[in-house]
């Protein structure tokens, strides 16, 4: 890893200790203020189950739900009364999806190390696979911003320490020409990654520090002012830090220890959505975007909310 001095031009300080101006997750919640985004009584629904470790979920526009199973090396598709079919074997052990502006799908794939799209005829082409010569790590996570560029995680998970290139692990930013910037290289394991709704902060989960970052996102893309957000650490509970979404209220919500930690965007931690297995990563869908659906290892969950979550944002024709 990198000494504590080495830092990137407008990356916000790379030290261990970084400032703390936010409410941990260790905090009281305020449950009240759950209920203004749950109702009481609503539950999380298992909805499909048998797979062996589920990431990556994303809504399709066209009504239904794709998820990665990367051990089992499959993107699945899922709909409404119906059981959950094969979208692409080989995925190259994929973890992460999205779409672009474009509605095309964007994947982290583990085992190919690299960033890929599928276009709308089926071909899959690499968009990012090299930072200056060498292979990236394992991308992990994905948030697309308006202006068409793709932000990504690249901890070590997918590979061996012995296939690292780089040294580092990072956050990259690659924008719609193609240019591949590092944004951040001092994070232990980069991993869940999501903008605020008016994309002014990206908030990023470290899952071996068990917190949350957030940072100020300069009008060339690049990050400024890192800080810690929350910290999410409970040694009672199974899971760490991991996929995370935000809603059009600003609401961040982290899949972790206990299921689903839903916090304010002034970093309080209003409570968690329980769920019965270590979760994993989660993803808005249906037609009003209100229906989060959450990955958690061998299952895949839904739970009706109150508030819709920020999903991407497509052009139009007009």
């Amino acid at each position: 890893m990198l000494s504590n001095s080495e830092q990137l031009p407008n990356s916000g300080k790379a030290e261990k200790n970084f400032a703390v101006n936010i409410a941990q997750a260790g905090s009281q919640p305020n449950q009240k203020s759950l209920e203004a985004i749950k109702d009481e009584k609503t539950q999380v629904e298992k909805i499909a189950e048998g797979f062996e470790f589920i990431e990556g979920p994303v809504w399709h526009p066209e009504g239904f739900l794709l998820f990665s199973d990367i051990n089992g090396d499959t993107i699945y598709q899922w709909q409404e009364n119906q059981k959950a079919k094969v979208f692409r074997r080989p995925s190259g052990k994929a973890n992460g999806n999205t779409l672009d502006r474009e509605g095309r799908l964007i994947t982290a794939e583990h085992s190919n190390r690299r960033v890929s799209r599928t276009e709308t005829d089926g071909k899959i082409v690499t968009l990012a696979d090299k930072y200056e010569g060498k292979s990236l790590n394992s991308p992990n996570d994905l948030a697309v911003k308006s202006d068409g560029s793709i932000y990504f995680t690249d901890p070590p998970y997918g590979i061996k320490k012995e296939q690292e290139e780089l040294g580092f692990y990072g956050v990259y930013r690659l924008a719609p020409d193609g240019k591949l910037t590092l944004l951040v290289k001092d994070f232990m394991r980069p991993n869940g990654i999501t903008f605020s709704p008016n994309e002014n902060k990206l908030y990023i989960n470290d899952s071996q520090e068990s917190h949350i970052r957030v940072f100020d996102v300069n009008s060339d893309g690049t990050l400024t002012n890192g800080r810690i957000f929350a910290e999410l650490k409970d040694p009672n509970k199974k899971g760490v830090p991991d996929g995370m979404k935000t809603d059009i209220q600003g609401n961040i919500y982290s899949t972790g220890s206990g299921g689903v930690s839903v916090f304010s965007p002034a970093g309080n931690l209003l409570g968690t959505i329980e769920v019965p297995e270590a979760t994993t990563n989660l993803a808005w869908g249906d037609s009003d975007g209100k229906t989060l659906y959450i990955t958690a290892g061998k299952s895949l969950y839904r739970i009706r909310l109150k508030i819709a979550g920020m999903r991407p944002n497509f052009r139009t024709n007009n």
